[in-house]
């Protein structure tokens, strides 16, 4: 295994790469390296070398659903340039596939910035979770047309994501309150809007996010503040369709405590999720780089972008396929 490859690997296990849109880049940057520098001399050796890697980034982190979705999208391509037998063509389909999603995702920010803005009107007080890209950008566009008057950014802890987000918007001008997450409910009548991202969206709409967005989605529910989320297209769980459940992560207890803490009351579980999941009847709408839905249109959407990977990886969608004819 590449010593670069098996580095960003890590960097996405203990958090130094963060975020599930660049999570998402970064394993398609890493297949793209191994293409770039493997020395295989036949096609298989190139497919075991890029299979491994795969394997490797998989292993990760289990909720974030734009890795895998990433990485699908990558051997999907490599897969079917592989019929071909040419080993140049395979090396140079899998370059052309992780820059087509880097790219992809990219663009799709700007998307979500732009229709998300739409739904901001002037003078709107935001409240945001944790350290999401699509959601900045949905509130950074919002903001150059004068729309945002202040926004909320909870601290996130244990691993303080929300200070990032404080800082990317206060360098942009935005005006910020960098809030305890356990303040979100009383600042709540303060707030008209509240804007997250999210680590994936199963088929009913629910999504998965930094723990403590549900408990800042009841909230806003209770307040009538309307609730959105941003997510790119990537961030679709299509293995939900079939009835799987999203995997919570859940963290090491030395994210919260530190070792001595540990030593000294050994009775103390330590519990660290990474993430909860709010139940669509406390969303409004989930902005994509698709469109904007309502909750209940998503497994439309989730369809008409993932044919491809249901049929391919899971043979019990072709057979339901069937069923349904």
């Amino acid at each position: 295994m590449l010593p670069e490859v098996e580095k960003i690997a890590d960097d996405i296990r203990t958090m130094r790469i963060r975020g599930a849109a660049r999570i998402a880049r970064t394993a398609a940057e890493a297949l793209r390296i191994v293409a770039e520098k493997s020395e295989a001399k036949t096609l298989d050796g190139f497919m075991k070398e890029i299979n491994q890697a795969a394997h490797l980034l998989l292993s990760t982190r289990p909720t974030a659903v734009s890795l895998p979705n990433a990485v699908n999208y990558v051997l999907s391509r490599v897969r079917k340039a592989a019929e071909s037998g040419s080993l140049k063509e395979t090396r140079w389909e899998t370059i052309r596939a992780a820059n087509d999603f880097i790219e992809s995702s990219l663009r799709a920010l700007d998307i979500i910035g732009e229709l998300g803005a739409r739904r901001i009107k002037h003078g709107d007080v935001v409240m945001t979770h944790c350290n999401s890209s699509a959601a900045i950008s949905v509130i950074l566009k919002a903001a150059e047309q004068g729309k945002v008057e202040e926004v909320y950014a909870t601290e996130t802890r244990p691993r303080f994501q929300g200070r990032l987000t404080a800082r990317q918007l206060a360098e942009k001008g935005v005006k910020v309150n960098l809030i305890v997450d356990s303040a979100a409910r009383y600042f709540m009548n303060e707030v008209d809007r509240v804007v997250v991202g999210a680590d994936a969206v199963a088929v009913n709409g629910a999504v998965v996010n930094k723990v403590g967005t549900s408990m800042i989605a009841l909230a806003a529910h209770e307040a009538r503040v309307r609730f959105y989320v941003a997510a790119e297209t990537y961030k679709l769980s299509p293995s939900t369709i079939l009835g799987e459940l999203i995997e919570i992560e859940e963290r090491p207890a030395t994210e919260v405590v530190d070792e001595e803490f540990l030593r000294k009351y050994p009775n103390i579980r330590v519990r660290n999720p990474a993430f909860d999941i709010t139940p669509p009847e406390y969303i409004d709408l989930i902005i994509t780089n698709k469109g904007v839905y309502p909750p209940q249109a998503i497994a439309m959407l989730m369809r008409e972008e993932f044919e491809w990977i249901l049929e391919e990886l899971y043979p019990e969608y072709r057979v339901r396929l069937v069923e349904e004819e």
